[in-house]
């Protein structure tokens, strides 16, 4: 059988480079805090300085496990308007979660969502930096990619 994984060639940078850049909602994969079963959370995403940042609340529990376990995976990318959802580009990313301050990041998060103006200085609410350690692109039928954080300007 042949890899169906393909060689990571500088469309493939420019497509992963794309999706980043276009990312404002992400699932964020965490592992539940308490049973240690995967847990999938929508969060509002940015890429950022080569991480992602996602503001999140403590009362959520998505948090509590980035908390616990910094280690998670979003998917970015969205369906288009028309056609098939999968043949539209999709990314998975693995990353390590940290707590940023998220003073440093408010008027960056709030040029790119603007609604986040309503409760972005909540005290609940803080702000997380998710360094890219490998990436799964999946560009389409037949355009499956894997690059590493140096392939995405890490």
């Amino acid at each position: 059988m042949t890899d169906p994984i393909n060689p990571t060639d500088d469309n493939a940078r420019a497509l992963a480079k794309d999706l980043l850049q276009n990312t404002r909602f992400a699932a964020l994969a965490v592992t539940h805090p308490e049973s240690g079963t995967p847990y999938v959370a929508r969060t509002a995403m940015l890429w950022h300085e080569g991480a992602l940042l996602t503001l999140v609340s403590t009362l959520s529990l998505h948090t509590k496990a980035l908390a616990k376990n910094p280690a998670c995976a979003a998917l970015i990318g969205e369906p288009g308007d028309k056609g098939d959802p999968l043949t539209h580009p999709r990314m998975t990313l693995m990353c390590t979660a940290q707590e940023v301050d998220k003073s440093a990041y408010k008027a960056t998060w709030l040029a790119a969502i603007p609604k986040a103006q309503l409760y972005y200085n909540f005290s609940d609410f803080r702000m997380y930096a998710l360094a890219v350690s490998e990436a799964h692109l999946n560009g389409g039928f037949g355009k499956a990619f894997t690059l590493g954080a140096d392939d995405l300007g890490v």
